[in-house]
């Protein structure tokens, strides 16, 4: 596939952006390479600036589960824009996405409506701090929680140790509150617990990791952390941005069946649009502002535009109780696909899913944690990634990122994308 008009916008976009994107992870620096430039989408498929069409499996990292341009949400903004598209002031739908959000999602009494997941995980370790009068988090290495300041953290020298800043900008006054441990790792939570039993106020977690590749927790790794967290007068957050409204109505808690203390959301929730909230308990909400001393807020918090698209999205999924299984199932259909092809080569691999989300390690060893990820052969993933995007495949541009699958996916995008994973491990 030809890229010249990507090309000519990638070099224009440099001039007058940082590093030409508005986010680092489309400037293909971990795979090389131009990046594309989209100029439309609908249902499960991309249309660059090159005329190429292109089957999506990040859709749009996460939110497009039901696909691009879904009608319902696309009519709900259409209808909304017509009345204003920022007051800065209450709507009543506001309260009717929390409402329905809180009906599908267990242990939740209350929930506030942020922009970004970013904000919504500051915004809940904020909360953790202020209930329980703690400073110090507990974070996993290769998680993501959005660039905050606290999260913006890599490991010390040793495996129980303060962290540091991974960015310049972040503090080591900032650091000094961020503990890290492996994931999957209950050993070493254990141990950061051992050593800060009264400084702790919460553990923070992706219950399915997203941003080292799609990797599940063990066996007993989330009810390990529910435990300690109990023991220890801990706040256990969930930061289901991504399986929030993806693996189940009500997320990895249902689909786990663990209770968190605090439940970030973005993504799914907003239908397309930027969208986070954060839910917990009434006594854990009640702290927050106005109610209680914990302050947050935001202008465009609950954004009418946003909070319609969230809506119609949300009762699309409510609405359809066979979807997360059919969407499982397609999923499913690509890893033995993948698997079919690989087992006839000598190409050391690791697969992992769950529900609709997967990925592929190019590692003999199974990848558990970012330490296992890391040690993936990224120059053949890098041409991979290539080869696939030439077969009309777009995949996520690194080897630290989950696919997504949505639901206008068919059979026959998966078996034309099973083939073109034939071709191109051919070629690597």
């Amino acid at each position: 596939m030809k890229y010249k008009r990507s090309s000519a916008l990638f070099k224009a976009a440099q001039k007058v952006i940082p590093g030409g994107v508005n986010s680092p992870v489309r400037a293909f620096k971990s795979v090389g390479g131009t990046p594309v430039f989209v100029e439309r989408a609908k249902g499960a498929y991309l249309y660059d600036s090159d005329g190429n069409k292109l089957i999506d499996y990040i859709a749009s990292w996460g939110p497009m589960i039901l696909g691009h341009a879904y009608s319902p949400v696309i009519e709900a903004i259409k209808k909304r824009s017509e009345l204003g598209t920022s007051f800065g002031i209450p709507t009543a739908l506001e309260t009717e996405i929390a409402t329905l959000a809180l009906d599908m999602v267990p242990n939740m009494d209350k929930i506030r409506f942020v922009n970004s997941g970013t904000e919504a995980c500051m915004s809940a370790v904020r909360l953790a701090r202020g209930v329980t009068h703690r400073e110090k988090i507990i974070k996993f290495a290769g998680c993501y929680h959005g660039h905050s300041d606290a999260f913006l953290i890599q490991a010390g020298s040793g495996a129980v140790t303060f962290g540091s800043p991974s960015s310049p900008g972040v503090t080591k006054g900032t650091a000094k509150d961020t503990l890290l441990a492996p994931y999957n790792d209950l050993e070493v939570v254990t141990q950061l617990f051992k050593e800060y039993p009264d400084e702790i106020a919460s553990i923070i977690v992706e219950p399915v990791a997203g941003n080292m590749g799609c990797i599940p927790p063990k066996k007993g790794f989330l009810e390990g952390l529910r435990k300690l967290c109990d023991q220890h007068k801990a706040l256990l957050i969930f930061d289901e941005v991504m399986t929030g409204f993806r693996l189940a109505k009500g997320g990895a808690q249902e689909l786990l069946n663990i209770k968190a203390d605090i439940v970030t959301f973005g993504k799914v929730i907003g239908g397309g649009l930027p969208v986070g909230a954060f839910a917990a308990k009434n006594e854990i909400m009640h702290h927050l502002a106005p109610d209680g001393p914990v302050y947050q807020a935001g202008t465009l918090s609950g954004n009418p535009l946003a909070m319609a698209a969230g809506l119609a999205m949300l009762e699309a999924l409510n609405d359809d109780s066979e979807m997360y299984s059919r969407l499982a199932n397609k999923t499913k259909r690509l890893h033995h696909g993948f698997e079919e092809v690989l087992n006839t080569k000598s190409i050391p691999y690791q697969i992992n899913r769950l529900g609709s989300m997967i990925s592929l390690h190019f590692t003999e060893a199974p990848v558990i944690d970012f330490e296992t990820a890391e040690k993936g052969n990224n120059i053949r993933f890098n041409k991979y990634f290539h080869g696939m995007l030439n077969e009309g495949i777009y995949l996520p541009p690194s080897a630290f990122e989950s696919y997504f699958l949505n639901d206008a996916l068919s059979i026959e995008d998966i078996d034309k994308t099973i083939n073109a994973f034939q071709k191109t491990i051919e070629t690597i």
